[in-house]
């Protein structure tokens, strides 16, 4: 997936991420590792620069919203160990990205049947073979 939509696709992941998490319970562990998920596949399906993008925001949701109150950024230990796990998380969907992709290797051509029987040779004056 390219970057001009793949930044966009996980933004909303991970919005849509952070609405699950909060549904679901209090525990901010929800949220990052909802987060996590959404980074990894992000990291792993489209351009680093595009899952870069998407781990800063999902970092600013997760310390705006789950750690902190109404969008106010929380610059804490928590917010740290946050940014540490969705960075992790975005090198190990990086990572699988890259040992993933196998090299293109085109096969090389083969000769038909037909053309594998010898041809009788034509000799002048001779009839055709066929």
């Amino acid at each position: 997936m390219t970057g001009g939509f793949g930044f966009p696709f996980g933004c909303v992941a991970a919005v849509a991420a952070v609405i699950a998490a909060h549904i679901a319970g209090p525990s901010p562990w929800y949220a990052l590792v909802t987060l996590g998920l959404v980074v990894l596949a992000t990291a792993r399906w489209t351009t680093l620069p595009a899952a870069l993008g998407v781990l800063a925001v999902a970092w600013a949701l997760d310390a705006g919203f789950i750690l902190g109150h109404f969008g106010e950024l929380a610059f804490d230990a928590a917010s740290a160990w946050s940014a540490l796990i969705l960075a992790g998380s975005l090198a190990l969907g990086h990572l699988t990205a890259v040992l993933s992709r196998t090299p293109v290797r085109i096969p090389a051509p083969r000769r038909p049947e037909a053309a594998a029987e010898p041809r009788p040779a034509l000799v002048p004056g001779s009839p055709s073979p066929t």
